[in-house]
């Protein structure tokens, strides 16, 4: 896993993008322009070196599957190489299996295995992500697995999973985290230390784009939201890039230098990207 191994294991500041496939069932055209715009998402940021997380099935909506999307849409003579998709147990095993092999065969810098939300869709195919990561190491033991971890839980018995013999990741993503949470991330990276993991850790961050309620009840189903907080920031003022921007400068000074952003759209994803890391 030369590129992402080495990509993560470089000292200083790294900032990731995560993006979403369209919904299943979009008319034809939408879904088109969407991969259109997708498509040049995607490409710029492999020419920066910038590696991209797709979803699988975010917030338990059904999407289309981002490795047919590769396949079909960005050519053979694409750069699969900073492309990271999602993974999670709510598929058959069999099926799992599979896209782990056509994930290798594309190229792609590896497979972030997550477990999925046990609140909606279909079961899990094994109980935990570290299960399955087990499965696919007996196919391709020499292929980039990542891992998943939630600081907004018991800081301490997170880093512990992480830290187990049997978590199996050569990397880990976090749970959206940001400037209002960064006790627990302190608390997560020290046990961390104490427990002498050497892990490279990205950690998510969510680009609020305005502070309607609604809205932030509803993601707050998904991960805890800071509503008070993001209110009063939209308030005093600020706009959607300077709050993203603000978590990624405190969780790096906090010693989280390597980020992911959440939550911006594929057509203006690489100019935000930029002013949200570089803010």
């Amino acid at each position: 896993m030369t590129g992402l191994a080495a990509r993560l294991a470089r000292a200083g500041p790294m900032g990731a993008v995560e993006l979403r496939p369209p919904r299943r069932g979009l008319d034809t055209a939408r879904s088109m322009d969407f991969w259109i715009d997708m498509h040049h998402a995607v490409q710029r940021f492999a020419r920066q070196g910038t590696f991209v997380l797709l979803t699988d099935d975010a917030a338990g909506d059904a999407e289309e599957e981002s490795l047919a999307h590769l396949a079909a849409n960005l050519g053979d003579g694409s750069d699969f190489g900073t492309v990271i998709p999602f993974l999670t147990c709510k598929h058959p095993l069999e099926y799992c299996r599979m896209f782990a092999r056509r994930a290798a065969a594309l190229g792609t810098a590896g497979v972030a295995v997550v477990g999925g939300d046990h609140s909606v869709g279909p079961e899990r195919c094994v109980p935990h992500s570290k299960d399955l990561r087990a499965r696919l190491r007996e196919d391709q033991p020499a292929f980039p697995l990542g891992g998943w971890a939630n600081p907004h839980r018991d800081p301490v018995e997170q880093a512990r999973f992480v830290a187990a013999d049997d978590f199996g990741a050569d990397f880990v993503l976090t749970q959206i985290v940001s400037h209002h949470s960064l006790g627990r991330v302190e608390r997560f990276r020290a046990e961390l230390d104490r427990l002498g993991v050497d892990l490279p850790v990205v950690y998510g961050v969510f680009r609020y784009r305005s502070a309607n309620p609604r809205t932030l009840r509803y993601l707050d189903r998904y991960f805890p939201v800071p509503a008070r907080e993001v209110t009063a920031e939209f308030a005093a003022g600020m706009s959607a890039d300077e709050i993203c921007a603000r978590s990624v400068r405190r969780l790096r000074e906090a010693g989280a230098e390597k980020v992911y952003v959440s939550n911006l759209h594929s057509r203006d994803a690489v100019r935000r990207l930029g002013r949200v890391v570089e803010g």
